[in-house]
């Protein structure tokens, strides 16, 4: 008889903790696994149904999956990955592109292997687009086409992102709305799409539920506006005592560029952009910028379905992870 966890027959149980920037995720999930006793999500069950007796954590962060990029991606020190494992962490080159599709791949594998070995897949990060696809499913949009991409990039080249941004908002205007002409990636797959289906875009949108093979716990941690805004802020003022002009002085000492999809990011782009600005001016503008992206982060998450908004509370997450894990979470 085949045990009741068994993947190839069974959902994968997970655990998604999300929010936007500064939220306080990294803190709750080391209170929470990091420094808790090991066996903190064992559990005496049923002989069929093995204990989850450790966690590890997948990162759904974007910008952390680049190498170098550690202070200006608050990225997780080497001390708490010690006692809290991460991975997707320090895979990609700053000038490689790491796409959602990658992301989804990459999770599905670590969830299997994770399940499989009893211990309790945790994604956890801020990139909504990512985990909309990993909870919804991949959308089957036009497969990537050589030729058009290189046609894309030659337009983008001579015309600049504003030309392209006018043409996707032209026809699709709810994709446009939804990608910054600063997420060079997003925007180009975007009008790469329009051009060779002819169809919008938002046409090929994840579907807004769950996908088959997986049970979620999809765990939301908010903050009042103003408070989040003064965490950012004094997230950013950290971040440049900790040495963050170095490290993208260090990014560019090895020929990386403001081209790079790895220093788009908030926290990188600034410093190219801003040349010739003082330190504070160019903070100023991380702080605006981080606060701003939060917002659209908070507008991406709240459309995940089945999402518990919580407070930023160690209590209230080991509460509702136990009652996941013990099938005791009430009906929705």
């Amino acid at each position: 008889m085949k045990s009741r966890w068994n993947i190839d027959s069974y959902p994968v149980k997970l655990v998604i903790l999300t929010g936007p920037t500064a939220s306080g995720k990294t803190e709750l999930l080391d209170e929470l696994f990091g420094r808790g006793a090991p066996d903190f999500f064992s559990f005496p069950q049923a002989p069929a149904r093995p204990g989850y007796h450790s966690a590890l954590v997948i990162s759904a962060d974007s910008m952390q999956a680049y190498k170098g990029m550690d202070i200006g991606t608050a990225k997780p020190g080497l001390e708490l990955r010690a006692r809290l494992p991460h991975e997707l962490i320090d895979i990609k080159e700053p000038d490689e592109q790491y796409t959602a599709g990658e992301f989804v791949a990459r999770a599905e594998a670590l969830c299997a292997k994770l399940s499989s070995g009893g211990k309790l897949p945790l994604i956890s990060g801020g990139t909504g687009f990512y985990l909309r696809n990993f909870v919804c499913g991949v959308p089957p949009a036009p497969p990537a086409d050589a030729r058009l991409r290189a046609e894309v990039a030659a337009d983008l080249q001579t015309l600049g992102p504003q030309a392209l941004w006018d043409e996707l908002l032209e026809a699709d205007p709810d994709s446009a709305n939804r990608i910054h002409q600063r997420d060079i990636y997003r925007l180009t797959r975007a009008v790469e799409i329009l051009r060779s289906s002819g169809k919008a875009p938002s046409s090929f949108a994840p579907s807004s539920l769950p996908r088959r093979g997986y049970e979620f716990l999809i765990i939301g941690v908010e903050r009042p506006r103003q408070e989040l805004k003064e965490r950012i802020a004094l997230r950013v003022r950290a971040m440049i005592d900790a040495g963050l002009a170095a490290e993208v002085d260090a990014l560019r000492s090895r020929g990386y560029t403001a081209a790079c999809p790895g220093l788009r990011a908030i926290g990188y782009r600034e410093f190219f952009e801003m040349e010739g600005s003082s330190l504070r001016e160019i903070a100023d503008a991380i702080s605006l910028h981080s606060l701003q992206y939060a917002k659209r982060q908070m507008t991406f998450l709240r459309a995940l379905p089945g999402i518990i908004w919580i407070k930023p509370e160690a209590e209230k997450l080991g509460t509702l992870v136990r009652n996941f894990l013990n099938d005791t979470l009430p009906q929705k």
